[in-house]
Parts: structure tokens; C-alpha cells; sequence
């Protein structure tokens, strides 16, 4: 026996230029009949939440998939997989759009990694759960709101890998970490026992890009805030985010951030006294302002 709950949305072109339009959304259990074989033209993440099953590739490797897991299904790639005879746990989502492109260059989607083991489909499911709830019938924000979530599902998918730890990938953690040290490439990756092209590939799969412009964007991130919420000079910011250089610094700013450090901070129009707070606020608990008068 099995249960079946499934929707299947018709996003026009307007909504395809958010990006990503989601096509579809099901909850099913049980002994479920198999899939496939079959090849579609959109893309669907299949979470298993638990049980366990099999996947068999385009060359006919047979791979097994035990809960929590990730099932990649990619455009034109046949595909065919199934439970084991107890049954699993599934939830899907069909999506599409040019975004796809981006987060497959990324590393958010892998074709070639058609089975993901996950350490925990928690977070998964509770994306597919907000797509589920937008499905009401006569939703008028329906094709907003499945987009955005299929956004928050592709990043929950990659934070729920089983190959990242919590805190993160450790190689990305630590580079973060020494980002505003004046370091090259290569002695970075010899900090880590890497060769260069080792770092560059970690990097890549991780974070979908070089080791250099994964330091770039933290360094000119803090840089960023320093303008806005300090009265530091341009050359004393350049030398706590890592370069020596002022001169250098400030066009390599404004190549990259479309305008030169002092004009970026006038645009701001306001300095913060000791700078931001590093403490993020929570959400569901924001600080209140008191009003009492004296």
C-alpha cells in the first residue's frame, strides 16, 4: 500500500523570468510503484526522507539510495528508480528556468552525482512543506511563492549534504577565516597541505568559484562595511581587509563594486559610532526600542 498527494503548476512566461519557476510538488509513502524508465526536460529533486531504494543511471549502474538521500533528476539524462520492497519516505519538487544554469555552475545541482547522500532531510522538507502550502487551490501568489521557495530548497539541499560538516565545508571555513591575511593562492593552499589545483577544485565544488574570487568577495564584503559604518580612512580599511596597497585597493573596488571607495561611503550617508554589531539578530525575537519617556 502507498499514498499519493501530488500538484502540477503551469508558471507563464512573466513568472520564468524570476528565474526559477517551480512545475510541480508531491508527498507519497509506502511501497510506491517504480519510476521510469523515463526521460524528462525539466529538472525534479527527489528527497527520501527514510526507508531505502535503488537508482539506475543512464549507463545501468544500479546505485543504492538509503534515507535521507537526494535523487537528481536532470533534463534529457533517462533515469529509472524505485523502494526497496518496505517502501520510503519521498517528497519531490519539478522545477525549471535559466537558473538552473547558475546553480549547476555553482555546484547546488550536480548531473553528474545523480544520488546524494544527505545528513539530515529536515530542512528539505520543511522548503517542500512551504511549496506544498502555497499549492492551495486559488492561491493568487502561487507562482511567487513556489519560485522563492525552490530557491530556499536548493540551498537547503546543499547545506544538508552529508559531505559538509554543520559548520560548513572546513577548506571554505578556513579560508574565510584567514581571508584578510595578505596571502597568496598557493601559500593558502599550502596552509592546508593542498596543491594549488587541489584548493582550486575544493573551492569550486564548494563555493562555484576560484579561490581567488571566493577571498575577493569577503574581502571587499568587510571592506564594504567599513566604509559604511566606520570613519576609518580608504587606506587603513585596504590594510585590515588584506591589502597594502590603497592604490591598488581602490581599483580593484571600483572594477568590482562600480564605484570608488569614498563615493560608496557618501552614498551611504551615515556612519556607525564603534561600527556594526557582529551579533545577528533573531528573527522571531527582534529588539524592541523602548519609549518610555523620563
Amino acid at each position: 500500500m502507498y499514498h499519493t498527494w501530488m500538484r502540477y503548476f503551469t508558471p507563464g512566461a512573466v513568472h520564468r523570468r524570476l528565474g526559477l519557476v517551480c512545475l510541480g510538488v508531491g508527498l507519497q509513502h509506502g511501497s510506491l510503484p517504480t519510476v521510469g524508465p523515463r526521460t524528462l526536460d525539466h529538472h525534479v529533486a527527489v528527497v527520501i526522507s527514510s526507508g531505502s531504494g535503488w537508482f539506475r543511471a543512464p549507463d545501468g549502474q544500479r546505485l543504492a539510495v538509503t534515507a535521507p538521500a537526494l535523487i537528481w533528476i536532470t533534463p534529457g539524462v533517462p533515469h529509472h528508480y524505485g523502494p526497496d520492497p518496505g517502501g520510503w519516505d519521498e517528497s519531490f519538487v519539478d522545477f525549471d528556468g535559466p537558473a538552473t544554469d547558475t546553480y549547476t555552475e555553482l555546484g547546488y545541482i550536480d548531473p553528474d552525482l545523480p544520488v546524494v547522500p544527505l545528513s539530515d532531510a529536515a530542512g528539505p522538507r520543511a522548503a517542500i512543506g512551504r511549496i506544498a502550502r502555497a499549492a492551495r487551490r486559488g492561491n493568487p501568489l502561487l507562482e511567487v511563492e513556489t519560485a522563492a521557495a525552490v530557491h530556499e530548497l536548493l540551498v537547503a539541499l546543499r547545506r544538508a549534504r552529508a559531505d559538509t560538516s554543520p559548520a560548513g565545508d572546513p577548506v571554505l571555513t578556513a579560508l574565510a577565516r584567514d581571508a584578510f591575511q595578505p596571502l597568496s593562492v598557493a601559500e593558502h593552499a599550502a596552509r592546508h597541505g593542498m596543491t594549488p589545483a587541489e584548493l582550486r577544485t575544493a573551492v569550486r565544488r564548494g563555493a562555484g568559484c576560484s579561490p581567488k574570487d571566493y577571498l575577493l568577495s569577503i574581502r571587499l564584503g568587510r571592506a564594504r562595511e567599513l566604509l559604511a559604518a566606520t570613519e576609518l580612512s580608504v587606506a587603513s580599511i585596504a590594510r585590515r581587509v588584506g591589502y597594502e596597497d590603497p592604490a591598488y585597493f581602490s581599483r580593484l573596488f571600483t572594477r568590482r563594486v562600480g564605484t570608488a571607495p569614498v563615493r560608496f561611503r557618501e552614498q551611504q550617508g551615515r556612519s556607525v559610532p564603534g561600527g556594526w554589531s557582529d551579533r545577528i539578530p533573531d528573527p522571531e525575537h527582534p529588539p524592541t526600542i523602548s519609549t518610555r519617556s523620563t
